[in-house]
């Protein structure tokens, strides 16, 4: 029987199958741009070749997120952080797939591009900043180290996400690490506070590693301003289409219920238009959008794209 390192041996480099006639077909009747096509192209395929992980990934799977990407104007580049094609491995069936992973960077993005935000922003609290809430409203209250470095060196304790309308709306959200990390553990089916304890204390055997691939695990506090940043946009904020199509995608294997690849129409749509209202919407203690993402975050059986057609 070929095993599962020949078999990923055997198949042919991203590099390689993003240059075949089928593949440049699909780009070009995508993004419709023989420019914008030729700057994908180039710069997928440097992504992807920087990342060894990425290259065991099928070839399709990673189209598929990078053209999600690309449909939202969003750059693969990791130094940016808009976005990230992750590997997931599923070990009993022996296949490795790429997740759409939106960065919190790629939320702040997609929500100022509604212009109605005059100010957006999601950060780590050290400890000592956070000095509890306000008696009379309720609203949290912080006083920041203003010595970077000395800053730095402290723990953190909590998150802060925050933003302010053009018509002077504000809103401000704060979860302490604690609650952060019960979120994870009852959201994220890929996440666990004992495995992430283990793994910071250097008890996970270097063959298990292969189950802590989750975000979560490898990066805690972006993870952390990801939620931040979606819990508060998703209850009070703008949500255009971009943002919507990101939600619906996230920490997903890209496909449609055809099993062909996506994102053809994404790039063309159009902000929704909302008034922009000096009133929250009602406040939903686990949106319907990211239970939907979370529970599909390193399920048991990984989608896959159908690639017969290519």
């Amino acid at each position: 029987m070929t095993t599962s390192n020949q078999q990923l041996a055997q198949k042919p480099k991203f590099s390689v199958m993003i240059t075949t006639q089928s593949y440049q077909n699909l780009i070009n009747n995508t993004l419709r741009d023989p420019d914008r096509a030729r700057s994908f192209t180039a710069s997928i395929t440097s992504a992807v070749a920087v990342n060894p992980a990425l290259q065991e990934c099928d070839a399709g799977t990673i189209l598929a997120g990078a053209l999600l990407g690309e449909s939202l104007k969003l750059s693969p580049s990791p130094q940016l952080g808009q976005y990230y094609l992750v590997p997931f491995k599923n070990k009993r069936q022996q296949t490795v797939t790429a997740q759409f992973v939106l960065g919190y960077k790629g939320y702040i993005q997609l929500a100022l591009r509604s212009g109605q935000y005059k100010d957006l922003d999601v950060m780590v609290i050290k400890q000592g900043e956070y000095s509890g809430k306000d008696p009379e409203t309720g609203k949290a209250r912080f006083k920041f180290i203003e010595d970077d470095d000395v800053r730095d060196a402290l723990p953190t304790v909590g998150y802060m996400a925050f933003f302010e309308y053009l018509n002077g709306f504000r809103k401000v959200l704060y979860w302490s690490k604690e609650k952060m990390m019960t979120h994870a553990d009852t959201y994220s089916p890929a996440f666990s506070r004992k495995g992430y304890e283990d793994l910071l204390a250097g008890k996970v055997p270097q063959s298990e590693m292969w189950k802590y691939s989750s975000f979560w695990y490898k990066n805690f506090d972006d993870m952390a301003k990801k939620t931040m940043l979606r819990q508060l946009i998703s209850r009070w904020g703008v949500m255009s289409v971009d943002m919507q199509t990101a939600l619906e995608h996230d920490d997903t294997i890209t496909h449609d219920n055809n099993g062909q690849l996506i994102a053809e129409r994404v790039a063309s749509a159009k902000d929704v238009r909302l008034e922009a209202a000096a009133q929250p919407v009602p406040q939903i203690e686990q949106p319907q959008a990211e239970q939907a993402v979370e529970a599909q975050t390193a399920a048991a059986e990984p989608m896959k794209i159908d690639l017969s057609s290519l």
